[in-house]
């Protein structure tokens, strides 16, 4: 019995060593900006092998559509969630990298429309899916430090409403991350 803890104990840990084998973490902050808003938010990468990385993301999202959504003004903000999954061209984790990533926003939108009558005003709560494809650069800034900026575009789509329908559709993004590598 001792000999069977003993190579079990022995197994996991040489297992776990060629495992973390050219691993790392990334954690750090990202800022994206797009044409009517504005998402900061913290966001993690663990590697899953040599040149592959998956990502966590929670954020903030401040909107402005102004005129670009269904009604004459539209504003909010809210919390959400993302999931992603990169690949880098170069080895350790570094230079240009493209990626998937699918967020999950819980927005509040206060939204007013002018009419013959007057101005309508309401408020829409909103559960937004965002997929996206990113094109990123990461740049290793000494041992442990890595700079990234970042393109994006995909579509927002509403998927549950209560209230009005607000804006949807087609986005772009540009963002930067700069996050601490752990090896």
């Amino acid at each position: 019995m001792k000999n069977n803890f003993r190579f079990t104990f022995a197994f996991l840990f040489f297992a776990s060593l060629a495992f973390s084998q050219n691993r790392v973490t990334d954690i750090g902050l990202e800022f994206q900006v797009y044409p009517t808003g504005i998402i900061p938010g913290f966001r993690i990468e663990k590697s899953v092998n040599k040149y592959d990385v998956a990502n966590a993301r929670v954020g903030y999202q401040i909107i402005n559509h102004r005129d670009q959504g269904l009604h004459d003004d539209e504003k909010g903000s809210g919390y959400g969630l993302s999931l992603g999954y990169k690949h880098y061209f170069e080895k350790y984790f570094s230079g240009i990298n493209l990626g998937i990533r699918t967020d999950v926003w819980f927005n509040s939108i206060d939204w007013k429309t002018t009419t013959d009558t007057g101005t309508l005003k309401g408020k829409s709560d909103i559960i937004v899916l965002q997929p996206t494809l990113e094109l990123g650069w990461a740049f290793l800034l000494g041992d442990n430090m890595v700079l990234t900026p970042a393109i994006a575009a995909g579509f927002e789509k509403n998927i549950k409403t209560k209230g009005e329908k607000t804006g949807e559709g087609l986005i772009l993004l540009a963002g930067i991350t700069a996050a601490y590598r752990m090896d």
